[in-house]
């Protein structure tokens, strides 16, 4: 019951995670920025925005964005950014699929070893979006104060850090839990068919002395 529940809890925060890496990739609010200071800015209502595919001005009432359209122009960091969370978003897609029916409520016709290893690899699928989603929103706001200077952290780049976290915590506790029920299941499997033989076992002997008696007593 135990296991269930991690395994349930694990899929939920993937999912989660997941989730949240899907919005963070699909806005542009990674950083806000402003060449007069922050506090200035805030006050005179004008902050850049900029994200993997776009930057934008933000005034009162205007809310203008211009597409980052030439590729090879682009700095590293946002075309690194580009490649891995659109990696992640497609993994996430055959991970969450193999997670739902890995469920414990979900019956399928076939031995539970083969839906803990499914599984324990959509965990390491999810693994890898989160650690896509880190590299992502890690190198993002560090290359953008590189060539910009000041700034703050957006909205988007706050979900695509809790993004990160659900993926990491909800592939670990997945592939640790599924590792351990699929294990402990074998071996509750064994003993099971070891008491078995030996219970198929001690029983022979008083049937043959059963039938020893039935002959003498024929006799």
């Amino acid at each position: 019951m135990a296991n269930s529940c991690l395994q349930l809890s694990g899929f939920l925060l993937s999912c989660l995670g997941w989730l949240c890496v899907m919005i963070a990739i699909s806005t542009n609010d990674w950083v806000n920025m402003c060449k007069y200071g922050l506090n200035t800015c805030k006050k005179m209502d004008e902050l850049g925005a900029k994200g993997p595919w776009a930057d934008c001005v933000i005034s009162t009432g205007l809310y203008h964005c211009v597409s980052l359209t030439q590729i090879l122009d682009l700095p590293a960091y946002i075309q690194t950014t580009r490649a891995l969370m659109i990696t992640g978003s497609i993994l996430g897609l055959p991970a969450v699929g193999m997670l739902l029916m890995s469920m414990p409520c979900i019956s399928l016709s076939e031995p539970q070893s083969s839906k803990n290893r499914r599984a324990v690899l959509g965990g390491v699928l999810m693994l890898i979006v989160g650690l896509c989603a880190l590299v992502s929103t890690v190198w993002f706001p560090i290359g953008a104060h590189q060539e910009h200077g000041l700034m703050s952290f957006g909205f988007s780049l706050y979900v695509g850090w809790v993004g990160t976290i659900f993926c990491l915590l909800g592939g670990a506790i997945l592939t640790c839990c599924s590792s351990d029920s699929s294990s402990s299941s074998s071996h509750s499997y064994q003993e099971n068919n070891r008491f078995y033989y030996s219970k198929q076992g001690g029983a022979n002997p008083p049937a043959a002395a059963s039938t020893n008696h039935a002959k003498s007593a024929h006799v």
